[in-house]
């Protein structure tokens, strides 16, 4: 009994060691790459701003000032101190409706991730272990999807659906489901003849038993990189629906549908629109860059030696 309770410790020290090791070389390979870090950096302020919204928001975000319409910036001449980054078109403070769009963008971006990443790789998984008519069925419905521009398909979806923030989410998911289909099923194809994969079969491992706990763990590398970029495609979608007026509908203090309410005064108010268009590309940026530290420290042919 000593002699289990000695194995038992010994083998959870060593996995905790292994762990440890992993997260400290998956660290070393994502640090090299300079830009990864400061996008990691960005975007966890991004995630800090979204949480403390409420507390760190100089006013609410649709709260109106009628005495002050269209407020340049603090610096420029005629701005005032209440509203660091101006006013919009109806007295709202700039500043307070980017620090709440945050919030929007994340949200958005996290669903949409959750959304695709479990229909796809689901779906992935079951072409790439089921093969023949099942695999050439689902790959044939992906290549119809895939065949149309992204926007595109995202709008008709929208179209049907109904205009709204929920709608625009589900729209966008689709659309980028296909990448992690064929990105799991190719993962799928290429470990299920391993010798771990067949080792498991003989023992009589249930298919779904395979599928889930021994070749998906195998296959989240690729699929984790995909994630995150796909975060920043989904954060970009949902800014074009809210500026074509088929996202998050106006007084919602999302980036995209600012853009919107802001065109008609693109020329005498140039602040209403340069901030959320920077705000977007600040995050899409910063998340890219993530995603291409992800890809270097998780994928071994790009490890340095």
């Amino acid at each position: 009994m000593t002699y289990i309770t000695e194995t038992e410790t010994k083998l959870k020290k060593t996995k905790r060691e292994t762990r440890k090791r992993m997260l400290s070389e998956f660290w070393f390979y994502f640090s090299e790459n300079r830009g990864a870090v400061i996008g990691l950096w960005i975007f966890l302020a991004l995630v800090l701003i979204a949480i403390l919204a409420p507390l760190i928001a100089p006013h609410a975000p649709n709260e109106q000032y009628r005495d002050a319409l269209l407020v340049p910036p603090v610096w420029e001449e005629g701005g005032d101190w209440r509203f660091l980054l101006g006013t919009d078109p109806v007295g709202r403070d700039m500043l307070s409706r980017l620090i709440y769009g945050a919030q929007f963008s994340l949200f958005i971006g996290v669903v949409v991730v959750t959304l695709a990443v479990s229909g796809g790789v689901s779906i992935g998984l079951i072409a790439g272990y089921y093969r023949g008519a099942v695999d050439t069925i689902i790959m044939r419905i992906m290549d119809v999807i895939l065949a149309f521009p992204s926007l595109l398909l995202a709008l008709v979806l929208v179209a049907i659906l109904g205009p709204g923030l929920l709608n625009a989410m589900i729209a966008i998911a689709i659309v980028l489901q296909p990448h992690f289909v064929r990105l799991t099923r190719a993962s799928v194809m290429n470990e299920i003849n391993r010798e771990y994969v067949i080792s498991a079969k003989v023992a009589g491992a249930s298919p779904f038993y395979l599928m889930t706990r021994t070749i998906l763990p195998n296959c989240l590398g690729p699929v984790t990189v995909q994630a995150t970029l796909s975060f920043s495609n989904a954060i970009l979608d949902a800014a074009a629906l809210g500026f074509l007026g088929m996202g998050a509908q106006p007084p919602t203090p999302e980036w995209g549908t600012m853009l919107a309410e802001a065109r008609e005064f693109i020329l005498r108010a140039w602040w209403v629109v340069t901030f959320p268009g920077l705000a977007i590309l600040i995050t899409v940026l910063a998340i890219n860059l993530m995603g291409d530290g992800l890809r270097d420290a998780l994928d071994p042919k790009l490890k340095r030696s």
